[in-house]
């Protein structure tokens, strides 16, 4: 996982910014909640998360899948972990 240590500033960054709009979103909850303000704060959470999975994804794929040294088998594996993911995330 060399590759996320290398980027982990700008992971960190992302990781922080969607902690700032979850408690964006908890005062807003918190307080007199209109529906617009929750439906844009869960909007912004949500595209924040998904920014933040295509940057780690693109690196593990470039990093893991794209390897020359990998066997067919270890190939397969990957892939299969790949696709595992993706499909827990799409649901």
């Amino acid at each position: 996982m060399s590759h996320l240590t290398e980027s982990k500033k700008p992971l960190l960054t992302r990781v922080r910014k969607i902690k700032g709009q979850a408690e964006a979103l908890e005062r807003v909850l918190e307080g007199a909640p209109d529906c617009t303000a929750v439906l844009q704060q869960i909007a912004a959470i949500r595209g924040a998360v998904n920014g933040l999975m295509t940057e780690v994804l693109n690196s593990h794929i470039r990093e893991h899948l794209g390897a020359n040294d990998l066997s067919p088998e270890q190939r397969a594996t990957e892939v299969d972990e790949v696709l595992s993911i993706l499909k827990s995330y799409l649901k």
